[in-house]
């Protein structure tokens, strides 16, 4: 029984899915849109958020938290400087 077990296996190995959810991080946010599957749309939602939540917060120590998550620069910069700024006022991620 999977009582309270977080998150999706999605059918692969933890270094795959790891490796699946980042990158679909970095295209959800340098694109802004991506199309998946609802199951995978669900698990990089959590990961969105809590990256976006990050860049609310501003700073350099959490941009190295969200370069440390998605190691992608360009996304990163985007993140801090564009999307996180829209949703400033919004309360949770």
């Amino acid at each position: 029984m999977r009582h309270l077990k977080s998150g999706r296996k999605l059918s692969r190995s933890p270094s795959h899915r790891k490796s699946l959810l980042r990158n679909l991080a970095v295209s959800l946010l340098e694109h802004e849109r991506i199309i998946t599957t609802k199951e995978k749309a669900k698990e990089v939602q959590r990961l969105a958020e809590r990256l976006i939540t990050l860049g609310k917060k501003g700073g350099v120590h959490h941009r190295r938290l969200a370069l440390a998550r998605i190691s992608h620069r360009s996304a990163v910069k985007k993140l801090f400087d564009d999307i996180a700024p829209r949703y400033a006022e919004r309360a949770g991620g």
